[in-house]
């Protein structure tokens, strides 16, 4: 087993800490959050005072941050004069390319193995262990972040080569986004034309309009397995966080001068709902605007 550093214990990053303590890695843990620090020490991570202690000694640090500017600041300010050489540094934020491939260049400079690991599944998947990875960096490195990552996920690809996983997290999640929205749409007009909406999913979830915003994650409460539609758009991924994930989208397609439409559009949408107030409510609550 391996010392591992841990550093934003953040809805995401605490159970991922979790299960990596679970798995009988020695866990250093910090975040600013005392009450989000005190649930990693009940889970079996041993808290620490800032972020240079976490990484001090570890042949591992995961980083779980909310932008690529609090990414960059730690590494920088904490991480890179903390780290041992030969060090896997493993950043699970969703950030932009940019930023990503600047951090890695840097951390291969001093002699450290980073890969940007961003993630699927959500704080369920991450409480169980059962998040996928999408890793960029060189094939040393994701050998390197690979059994740490196992130990979190149910999934772990390599996308290709430092900011490829950011690449993919862009693409998969401005997807994502968009079907939700058109999901959302499908079940609203079919409740205005009267029908059943158990009896649509029946028919549309075994055919051609089958889709996992539907299947997986059905934004209608009391339809499909349970999702946050049957908790009041309570929980799951927020809609404030697929708005950031569609706009670093909207950015890297700008980069690359790439035709994205239906992605913009529901960005534009995701923003409405957003500044009316539910950025904390499950994106699947956006169907309460089409209804």
């Amino acid at each position: 087993m391996a010392r591992i550093g841990f550093i934003g214990l953040g809805n995401m990053g605490g159970g991922m800490a979790a299960n990596l303590a679970k798995a009988g890695h020695d866990v250093r843990a910090f975040d600013l959050s005392a009450e989000a620090m005190a649930r990693a020490k009940a889970a079996g991570c041993l808290p620490v005072a800032d972020a240079a202690q976490a990484a001090q000694g570890a042949q591992a640090v995961v980083t779980m941050l909310p932008a690529g500017a609090h990414v960059a600041e730690v590494y920088e300010t904490a991480v890179f004069g903390a780290a041992d050489t030969g060090a896997v540094l493993i950043d699970c934020s969703t950030i932009d390319v940019d930023t990503a491939r600047r951090v890695a260049e840097a951390a291969r400079a001093k002699g450290l193995h980073p890969v940007d690991a961003p993630v699927s599944g959500g704080i369920a998947a991450a409480n169980a262990g059962a998040l996928t990875f999408m890793v960029g960096g060189s094939d040393a490195a994701f050998a390197k972040a690979q059994p740490f990552l196992d130990d979190m996920g149910k999934a772990v690809i390599h996308a290709g080569k430092s900011g490829a996983g950011q690449a993919v997290k862009m693409c998969n999640n401005m997807l994502l986004g968009a079907t939700m929205i058109a999901t959302c749409e499908a079940f609203a007009l079919a409740e205005k034309m009267g029908l059943d909406l158990q009896t649509f999913y029946d028919v549309a979830s075994v055919s051609s309009g089958q889709n996992w915003s539907m299947t997986t994650y059905c934004p209608v409460p009391g339809v499909g397995p349970e999702t946050p539609a049957d908790r009041g758009y309570q929980g799951g991924f927020a809609a404030a966080l697929m708005l950031k994930d569609l706009r670093l989208a909207m950015q890297a397609a700008a980069a690359v001068d790439a035709d994205v439409p239906m992605g913009a559009q529901a960005a534009e949408l995701y923003a409405r709902f957003v500044e009316s107030g539910a950025g904390a409510t499950d994106f699947s609550g956006i169907i309460r605007t089409l209804q």
